[in-house]
This record gives C-alpha cells, structure tokens and sequence, in this order.
C-alpha cells in the first residue's frame, strides 16, 4: 500500500442481512471511486450473498473491494433470518478486532462504516488514535426522527396537523423482547461513533426533516450526512443479466406490470396468500410475484429451515388460471431490474427501505404493505408525504385479514385509474428530482463529496 496516496483506510461492516449487505457494498463502491482502498468485513455467506445479489454494480466496481471473510466459530445460519443474524454477528467482534489490530498499524487513519447493529462488534476502533467510526442508517430520516429521536427529545414532528394524526404508531413495529435484548448489548457502546450516514436526501425526506436530524447531531457534537440514494438509477437498455421475469416483461406493454414482492424476512399466512392470490386473479391486472416463504429460507435456493411451515401453496390451479396474464417466481428475483423494466407500473411492497429507493430511483409508484420494523413509516412517507403510492391497509389494521376484495381494488386503482396515472407521474418527477441530486452539483453528491473531504481531511 502506498501511505502518500492512501493513508486513509475505509472498513465496512455490514450486519449480515441481505438488504443491508447490499446497501453497505453500493456504499463501499461509491467511496472506492474517489480512490480510496475499501475492505468490507463479513463471513464468507454474507460475503458470498452481496456479491450475488449486487446486480446493478458493475463487475470492475465489486472488484475493487477487498473482501475479508471473518472466521466466525460456528456454521452461519440462515442468511436472511434477523435474530439468528444477531447472535451470529455477535461472534463477529473478535475478528473483527483482530483485523482492526493489523490494519490500524499499517495506515495514518482507520475509518470504519458499519450498521447500528454493529456498533457492539466494532466498538475496538475507539480504542485507537487514529481509528473513527460512523454509523450507515439503512432507513431513512423521517422514520427515526419520528419514532425515536422526536420522542426521546421531546421535539416537534415537522408535518401538518392533518398528517400528524395520521402517522403510524410504533406499537406492533419491534418485538420488545428483540428490543430489550439488542439494547443490553449496544447501550454501553452507542456514542463511541462520529457520525450518521443515512442513505436518503433532502430531497426524498424533506428539508425540515434533515435540518431537525442534523441539528440533534450537532448538539452531540456529531456530523450528520445524507447522502443516498447510494442505489445507481438503472439503464434498462443496458442491462446484462439474465432472467426469466425480464424475458417475461419483454412480451408486456408499457407500465401495465404489476410487482409484488415482501423482501427476505417476512411471509404470510396461508389464508392472507390465498387473499393476495384472489385479489390478484380479480384484478385482472398484469402481475410478477416472488413467492417466497422468505423468512424462513435461504434466500438462494429457498429451502426452509426446520420445516416449521412447510412448503408455500398457492390456491389450486392458480397458476394455470393467470398464465399469460400473471407469472410467479418462487427463487430470487433481480428487484431493480425489474423495477426500472419499461413494462412495470407498480410495486406491491412491504416497504423495507431498500425497496422503497428501488421504487423512488426508478420512478415506480408503490402499493404499501408494511409489516414491522421501519416500514409503518416509510409506508407513510412514501403514500401521505410524497404522494407516490395507495395503502393496501393502515398499519391499525394490522392483524386483520387483508381481503380479496381490497387489494382488487387497490391493484386495479394503482394500475388501471386516473387517480392511479397521477400517483405514477409523481413518481417518475420524484424519480427525476432524486436522480438530479446525485448527479455532479446535486444535493446528495455534495453531501457524499462532503463525507470523502471530511475522512480524508
């Protein structure tokens, strides 16, 4: 390594979810440009995953990150299930440790970049002059200023009064028991970091929710950057991988293509499928469904662990019945590609903030279908706050059945209405607005440029 031009070290550590795997190694890519070395820290499954499933970076890119597999004493579990990530991760601060030892004597400043959930695995970087961390938020501001720093400050929430009765609780949103036990571990290490990343912009969560956060963070004495989408718009043209659902859209007209898909750790059950799957039929709308029993399989070969449900069923002869109309996948499916596919018109998500960037990046309005965690929120600001999608149902209701008839309607208004076309306009303005922002002068490249000059100073 030459120490003139490289004496500063960027280390990622990402927890070992899929969508956070592929968030951190997007971000690794984006700081690599600037000529950066990048190590990214993971096991060798992690690794394996982000690399797999990164479609939308190119080869040249991926190739510039120096990948280090972690020895982690027991077999990795299931790579998408989130508490057997936890304690698997938890085995991880050793090596890490370990790898912190060897690289902090070789460069003038150590930089690590690693999830809130990492914070207990990589908290030995403060214990070195030279080393500095920050923490990536793979969710946007609004969602934790709204649910966690207004709350715990005592601060206003930044929207109309119309819309502040409307904003979801959080009750339902996190097990307490997951709560309680990630907090035994991360309380006696939080403030050790820098600085906040969080992979949004201005221009996606609003001004005044970024001058709130970046004001709390300054009376911390912490830097605060948003500088996302770190997700790269997609040219379908130039798409190279192959798939059946991409050859599948080729035969389909312009944005008549319903996607639905419920991300990698959460399923239905077996009632609400056939709900979904009747809703789907009625509409009489194009669709593409990943179905998947995802949060209790490999996200690969979507084989269940323990059988604790057993194989997905679809209604019988559902399939035969939307053939040609409908298709569905049941093995992992390249998401932006099909998002940014001319013939899809909109997304049935659970709005996992990964999808939500895909869907706003590509001009694509969503049908929101929260499930836990941030996607209450994120559902909001993308159906009450940018205008750019319809509820399936309100997070109140929750435990209710979804029926049939509901998402009928609420497909066939996103797809095939007026009150639709307009939502999907939106949609492709926002698209165009987020694209500006990363582009040379923009907001978000600022911010990203702002974040290079600062651990590079």
């Amino acid at each position: 390594m030459d120490n003139k031009d490289h004496d500063v070290a960027v280390v990622i550590a990402p927890l070992h979810l899929q969508s956070h795997l592929r968030q951190l190694l997007h971000f690794a890519c984006r700081i690599s440009s600037y000529g950066l070395p990048v190590y990214y820290l993971g096991s060798a499954t992690a690794n394996h995953q982000a690399r797999l499933h990164s479609t939308t970076l190119n080869s040249s890119d991926i190739a510039k990150i120096h990948f280090h597999d972690l020895e982690i004493p027991t077999q990795d579990p299931p790579p998408n299930v989130p508490m057997h990530i936890w304690n698997a991760s938890m085995q991880t601060r050793e090596p890490i440790a370990s790898f912190f030892r060897d690289i902090s004597s070789k460069v003038r400043r150590v930089v690590v970049v690693h999830d809130l959930l990492m914070s207990y695995n990589v908290q030995d970087i403060s214990s070195y002059p030279n080393g500095e961390s920050y923490v990536f938020h793979c969710l946007p501001i609004f969602d934790m200023y709204c649910s966690h720093y207004a709350p715990a400050a005592g601060l206003p929430i930044p929207l109309e009064e119309e819309l502040l009765k409307k904003l979801p609780s959080n009750d339902g949103c996190y097990n307490p028991e997951d709560v309680e036990h990630h907090a035994k571990y991360l309380n006696h290490c939080m403030g050790k970091n820098a600085g906040d990343i969080f992979n949004t912009s201005q221009v996606i969560d609003g001004t005044a929710f970024v001058d709130s956060m970046a004001h709390l963070a300054t009376i911390q004495n912490k830097k605060l950057w948003a500088l996302g989408p770190i997700l790269l718009p997609q040219d379908h043209d130039k798409i190279q991988i192959k798939h059946l659902c991409l050859d599948w859209l080729n035969k389909q007209p312009p944005k008549s293509v319903l996607y639905v898909s419920f991300g990698t750790s959460t399923s239905f059950s077996a009632e609400q499928i056939k709900e979904l799957a009747i809703g789907l039929e009625q509409s009489k709308q194009k669709f593409i469904w990943v179905f998947r029993n995802a949060d209790e399989g490999d996200p690969v070969t979507n084989k269940c662990e323990n059988n604790r449900s057993g194989p997905l069923e679809l209604p019988e002869g559902f399939e035969e019945r939307v053939k040609g109309v409908g298709l569905v996948v049941r093995e992992w499916a390249p998401q932006q590609e099909i998002l940014a596919h001319p013939s899809t018109g909109g997304f049935m998500s659970h709005c996992g903030w990964t999808s939500c960037l895909e869907s706003i990046i590509e001009g694509v309005p969503i049908a929101t279908w929260p499930i836990q965690f941030d996607q209450p929120k994120n559902g909001f600001l993308v159906a009450e706050v940018l205008k750019i999608g319809l509820h399936v149902r309100e997070w109140e209701q929750r435990n209710e059945l979804v029926t049939a008839s509901t998402i009928q309607n609420i497909v066939s208004k996103l797809m095939a209405s007026e009150e639709g076309d307009m939502i999907r306009k939106r949609a492709q303005e926002l698209s165009k607005a987020v694209r500006r922002s990363t582009e040379e002068g923009g907001v978000s490249r600022m911010e990203l440029e702002s974040f290079v000059a600062h651990i590079t100073r």
